[in-house]
């Protein structure tokens, strides 16, 4: 693909992020929250006692963002590639730990959040291509930019 091609298509897929507008708003029971993302209707809740438990939880959904995009990531490539990957499985869990006890991490005091991630490979792929698919996953968007410096901008809107 040449070069102004890449940057087209970019372009289009960067068009097509920013139109779909998130919006996260109470139920007005508990804390249990409605996500609507374009079509598409999701909640997002605590366990008891502190939520209802009708859905994930926050720290659950990104979490499930960085599984899916991990999955997707890792089949696109393969696709590419023309390698004989039949399925991802990619199991996350999320936990705080110290920091000092992070021998990885560049911050050394208090608490840093962890994600595992375990991925499942299935199909007849050599030891060479499982190794790649394992960089790959290194390289999801969600991964980097859960990695990257984030600038989060908030504002009041509406009336008091």
């Amino acid at each position: 693909m040449s070069a102004p091609e890449e940057k087209d298509n970019t372009m289009k897929a960067d068009a097509v992020e920013e139109s779909r507008v998130i919006v996260v708003r109470s139920s007005g029971q508990g804390l249990s929250q409605e996500i609507i993302i374009g079509p598409h209707r999701l909640s997002a809740d605590e366990p008891e006692p502190t939520g209802t438990d009708t859905g994930p939880t926050p720290h659950q959904l990104l979490s499930a963002a960085l599984g899916a995009c991990t999955s997707m990531t890792l089949t696109a490539y393969a696709r590419h590639k023309e390698w004989p990957l039949e399925s991802v499985t990619v199991v996350l869990t999320h936990s705080k730990i110290l920091a000092e006890d992070c021998t990885d991490c560049e911050t050394k005091e208090g608490k840093v959040d962890r994600f595992e991630r375990a991925i499942e490979l299935g199909g007849p792929l050599s030891e060479e291509q499982r190794e790649r698919l394992l960089q790959i996953a290194q390289k999801c968007p969600v991964h980097r930019t859960l990695q990257s410096e984030i600038n989060i901008r908030t504002r009041l809107v509406g009336s008091a």
